[in-house]
């Protein structure tokens, strides 16, 4: 069935819910902790993985429009991306193909703790990510940041939650971008690993394309709002945006774990 039987309420609900989760995507990250949830309440009968593979496509189109939105507009040194993307969808895939090697109540409370100095390093350096001209760095510190999205890229395709907040991290604080040309490119390489890690998911079978185009439709709409309101809010409202969301997303996570 192209709906997996949904009826057009639940339907309903689940599109509301991917507007919402495009919206967070857009901003900081984290759009994922509501939309896989929910479909997995809204349709319990499907498997887990069906629920991730199908917020992928979301995640592509939602996210892919807010970065093509953010890259206009901050316009940062796209020469960067000719070396992530790539490695971005490679490592991508090889998390997704792994992604039942490590259980998740192994990876929350690595995630927890980095959150928590995501956090830290934010709150005690006012000057991150308020740097709009700045030259890139030197090979050393591009070759840290190849190395850490690599790192982190490989963590996206099998588990996900924070992503976003660490691919901003890496360009504010490794690269010395702004925080609004960071977005721009944590969208970019955000959307690429959705596009490895669906890779995956397509040749197994997981994605379930009515729910999935219906998903995409509505997450493309709050990524739009998400995207404008970041351009409008500027670098002070992301950096709060971000602490926000370290809170939120490290006492959800912590909660999972512990609660």
């Amino acid at each position: 069935m192209l709906f997996l039987g949904l009826s057009a309420e639940a339907l309903a609900v689940l599109a509301g819910g991917a507007l919402v989760a495009g919206w967070v995507d857009a901003v900081v990250g984290g759009g994922g902790l509501i939309l896989i949830p929910l479909i997995m309440a809204v349709a319990p009968e499907l498997a887990p993985a069906v629920a991730v593979a199908t917020n992928k496509v979301a995640v592509i189109c939602g996210t892919g429009s807010a970065a093509v939105t953010l890259m206009r507009k901050a316009r940062p040194p796209v020469q960067l991306l000719r070396y992530y993307l790539p490695v971005a969808v490679i490592c991508a895939m090889a998390g997704a193909a792994t992604t039942s090697l490590v259980p998740a109540e192994v990876m929350r409370p690595l995630v927890i703790v980095l959150m928590l100095a995501a956090g830290l390093v934010v709150a005690a350096n006012p000057a991150l990510g308020r740097e709009t001209s700045a030259p890139l760095p030197g090979r050393a510190r591009r070759l840290l940041a190849l190395v850490a999205l690599a790192v982190l890229c490989y963590y996206d395709g099998m588990f996900g939650p924070g992503s976003g907040v660490f691919f901003i991290m890496i360009f504010a604080g490794i690269l010395a971008r702004d925080f609004l040309a960071s977005a721009a490119l944590a969208k970019t390489v955000n959307t690429a690993t959705a596009v490895g890690g669906l890779a995956v998911f397509i040749v197994t079978g997981h994605v379930a394309w009515g729910l999935a185009l219906v998903l995409a439709a509505a997450n493309v709409v709050g990524a739009q709002l998400g995207a404008r309101t970041v351009i409008a809010g500027g670098t002070r409202f992301l950096r709060a945006a971000l602490l926000v969301v370290v809170v939120v997303m490290g006492g959800y996570l912590a909660w999972q774990q512990w609660g």
